[in-house]
């Protein structure tokens, strides 16, 4: 079972070449989640990888470049859906926490689905909000090892 949700930022640092160090980052953090069966993505960011890619990088993705890493990506890693249950969670965690409402979907779909981790750069990295603990893999103190372990 996956135990990381993991933030459109990741993906979208993977596919941006603009900076090299933050990209072999990204990449190694996917591929240790990868080998260690432990990641995961939330349809909202897939949805939102294929927003920014095609949008804000330069040169942008094109629609099939774009379709093409949406497929490697779900053919990579577990998906989970977003439910009236997400919303009505994330409407919950927006009035309770003062997330945005996007955040607070990703929050709502980590711990509906049980999973005690998110890797994002867009919390307070090492909060815990009701058993979902948020983590910068960006940090320099970051270690994957103090999170994951391989199988």
């Amino acid at each position: 079972m996956p135990i990381v949700l993991i933030d459109t930022n990741l993906l979208v640092y993977a596919a941006d070449s603009r900076d090299k160090s933050r990209q072999d980052k990204a990449v190694e953090v996917l591929k240790a989640l990868v080998d260690a069966e432990a990641g995961c993505l939330s349809v909202q960011s897939l949805s939102e990888f294929v927003a920014v890619v095609t949008r804000k990088l330069s040169p942008p993705f094109t629609g099939q470049e774009a379709l093409v890493q949406v497929q490697k990506l779900i053919d990579t890693f577990p998906i989970l859906e977003l439910t009236e249950f997400v919303v009505l969670e994330a409407i919950r965690g927006l009035s309770r926490y003062r997330f945005s409402y996007y955040d607070a979907q990703l929050w709502a779909t980590a711990r509906l689905n049980q999973i005690p981790l998110i890797f994002s750069e867009d919390f307070d990295s090492g909060s815990t909000i009701e058993g979902v603990t948020f983590v910068n893999p960006f940090e320099k103190s970051f270690r994957l090892e103090d999170w994951i372990t391989y199988r």
